[in-house]
C-alpha cells in the first residue's frame, strides 16, 4: 500500500458533487466531465486530509459552506472553460 493511498484532496469530492448538480440534466461525455474537472481541481487549492472526520472536526460550518461556495464556482467556471476551448 502506497502512502498515498491514506491521503484524499477535500476538494475532489466537493467538485464531483458540483459537477453532478450542473450537468445532471445534460448530456455531457466521460472525457468532457473529465476535462472539467481538472480544470476546476487545477484552480483551488488542495485540502489534504487522512479520515473525514478530520474534516469535519476541524472546520466549521462557515469554512466548509465557504469551500462548497469554491468548488462550485470553480466548477461552473470549468463549464465555461471547457465548453468554449472544445469549439475552437
Amino acid at each position: 500500500m502506497s502512502l498515498l493511498d491514506n491521503i484524499q484532496n477535500y476538494y475532489e469530492t466537493l467538485v464531483i458533487d458540483a459537477l453532478a448538480k450542473y450537468t445532471d440534466d445534460k448530456d455531457v461525455g466521460q472525457d468532457e466531465l473529465t476535462d472539467i474537472v481538472c480544470v476546476a481541481l487545477n484552480h483551488l487549492p488542495p485540502r489534504y486530509f487522512r479520515y473525514g472526520v478530520d474534516m469535519v472536526y476541524y472546520t466549521s460550518p462557515a469554512e466548509r459552506q465557504e469551500l462548497v461556495e469554491k468548488a462550485e464556482e470553480a466548477v461552473k467556471n470549468a463549464i465555461h472553460y471547457v465548453n468554449n476551448e472544445s469549439r475552437g
